[in-house]
């Protein structure tokens, strides 16, 4: 921990209690982002900004107000405490608020997880000549008629947490990221798609030459889409989409939608929801993890969960706040910013337990979709009814055939959990990570 952050916050708590807190807790981001643009080569978009932020949360009774600043200035720590008390004193009172119990509080050992990468930080001519690359593999491909851009970013960050608890800590994360969206074809035929890749430590970085190729052969594979029939049709997920379906699961199973009775799983703790054998796991203690954390937004000890586990519903997301309402524990899910109190929310969430190749997952599809971009989303909340545009190719006699576009996916959540089938192909890349999926019966509605 930065002992000059860490002393401020302890300032800034001790300024909230001269100003009439009970208690109180304070968070320090401060971070560096730079990016570079291209397209065509020609540069873009060259930026560079460095931020510093903090915010207090007071208590006064089970009244609690949240105020922030743009940095950590400590001749301003007394204003805004007395700013943070004031406010409390006006607000409602809230019996489920709280700082979380200090026998839950704690931090595993933050270099063990491996978040901060020790090399330099790129400068924009670095980042610039990344993206080029990236672009130029693109466009080399066959097929390839223009480029939408390219852009290459370098991000370092340090977060640092304390309360009047006694609870302190600090971590730093750095992020490497690049990507290209081209074009293939010409005038109304033309197709677009992209790639991109984003990691803690610039040595996991996918090499400019695969990203680029990625994006040029699927923009050419997408040429002339056609639509497919309207009807029930298998539809089958592609890894870059397949996440969308975990993380509108763990959306259920937020804390706080169970407490407001916003959700349609709100009834189906201990019951089964996907099929035997499949797993969805939070796991903030993986090493160079995107979402990685020593501890979460309330200062409780990173530790992997089982949210369900073969197929059980096993534990809600749950911050303190909504652990009370439920009148369960909190389970080390908080997330938070500086101007907002604590929220229920994972880290590395994944869907484990898929053991089917993909090659036999489609085999005996005899007319279906493979669906690898979805857009839009009409999602209900209370009922689980799911729709979203997507695109992507056909399925035919098990192997993948013309590409489609166009078209609207429907379905019910919770039949659409119950009947998932996933192959063995699960790789941790996007924060959000699952196998290829199918799901059989969906509607599909084309031409």
């Amino acid at each position: 921990m930065s002992d000059d952050t860490a002393q401020q916050l302890r300032d800034l708590l001790e300024a909230a209690r001269k100003a009439g807190a009970d208690k109180a807790d304070a968070v320090a981001i401060s971070s560096l982002a730079v990016s570079a643009m291209c397209r065509k080569g020609v540069p873009e978009g060259l930026e560079h900004s460095e931020t510093s932020s903090i915010g207090l949360r007071v208590f006064i009774g089970q009244r609690a107000a949240t105020v922030s600043a743009t940095e950590l200035d400590p001749a301003r720590f007394d204003a805004l405490a007395e700013q943070a008390v004031a406010m409390a004193r006006v607000l409602p009172e809230d019996f489920y608020l709280g700082l979380a119990d200090p026998e839950d509080q704690g931090s595993v050992d933050a270099a063990a997880l491996d978040l901060a990468d020790p090399g330099p930080a790129p400068d924009l001519v670095s980042l610039l000549e990344r993206a080029r690359a990236v672009e130029d593999a693109a466009l080399a491909v066959t097929g390839v008629t223009n480029s939408s851009g390219a852009s290459a970013s370098y991000g370092r960050s340090r977060i640092t947490l304390a309360d009047t608890n006694g609870f302190a800590g600090s971590y730093s994360r750095t992020s490497h990221g690049a990507g290209v969206s081209v074009l293939a074809g010409v005038g109304e035929s033309m197709q677009r798609d992209y790639a991109s890749h984003g990691t803690v430590h610039l040595a996991d970085l996918d090499a400019p030459e695969r990203l680029g190729r990625e994006a040029g052969e699927r923009a050419v594979r997408r040429l002339d889409p056609g639509k497919p029939r309207t009807g029930r049709l298998p539809v089958v997920f592609d890894p870059r989409v397949s996440g969308s379906l975990p993380g509108h699961l763990v959306s259920a199973i937020n804390g706080a939608a169970i407490a407001r009775g916003t959700s349609f799983l709100a009834a189906k703790m201990g019951e089964a929801i996907l099929p035997p054998g499949l797993s969805l796991i939070d796991d903030p203690l993986r090493p160079r993890g995107l979402r990685s954390r020593p501890f979460d937004g309330e200062g409780h000890r990173a530790s992997v969960l089982a949210l369900v586990e073969n197929g059980v519903l096993r534990e809600w997301v749950l911050d303190t706040r909504a652990a009370r309402q439920l009148g369960l524990k909190p389970n080390g899910r908080a997330v938070r910013g500086v101007g907002a109190p604590p929220a229920p929310g994972t880290s590395n969430l994944y869907l484990a337990g898929g053991a089917t190749p993909v090659a036999e997952l489609i085999a005996d599809i005899v007319e279906g979709v493979w669906v690898d971009e979805l857009m839009g989303s009409s999602i209900n909340g209370l009922t689980g009814d799911y729709s979203r545009g997507a695109s992507g190719f056909m399925i035919r006699n098990g192997q993948l055939a013309e590409p489609v576009a166009e078209l609207t996916i429907a379905g019910n959540l919770l039949e659409m959990f119950q009947s998932l089938r996933a192959a063995d192909d699960l790789v941790f890349r996007r924060g959000i990570d699952a196998p290829t999926l199918r799901i059989d019966g969906m509607r599909v509605a084309g031409s």
